[in-house]
């Protein structure tokens, strides 16, 4: 089985969202980091504090099979068609280990 590494960068408050529709496509379960990141428009101030532009990233482990309807989920969940919502891509993963319970043996 071959193994794709999916991480998305949403705003927390589609979190929950996004990772209920890519379970609902496929994923067996994610990995949700608090984070803080820039883009191409800054952070706005107030006062001349900087507010932080809070991001969730959530990683999805899933078989390269699944990955064109996990994928597709997550843009809809996390209204990506929207600027600044969020982004998401995939990364090949090498080896894992410790997923005994997240996918079934293939037949073969």
């Amino acid at each position: 089985m071959q193994l794709k590494c999916i991480l998305a960068m949403v705003k927390p408050n589609l979190t929950d969202k996004v990772v209920d529709a890519a379970k609902a496509s496929g994923a067996t379960g994610a990995t949700i980091v608090s984070a803080s990141g820039t883009g191409i428009r800054e952070a706005k101030s107030f006062f001349g504090l900087c507010l932080d532009v809070r991001t969730d990233i959530i990683l999805f482990l899933v078989n390269e099979t699944t990955v064109p309807s996990v994928i597709e989920a997550v843009e809809q969940a996390g209204k990506f068609h929207e600027p600044g919502t969020g982004i998401a891509f995939v990364l090949p993963v090498e080896s894992a280990v410790g997923l005994q319970s997240q996918f079934r043996p293939e037949a073969g």
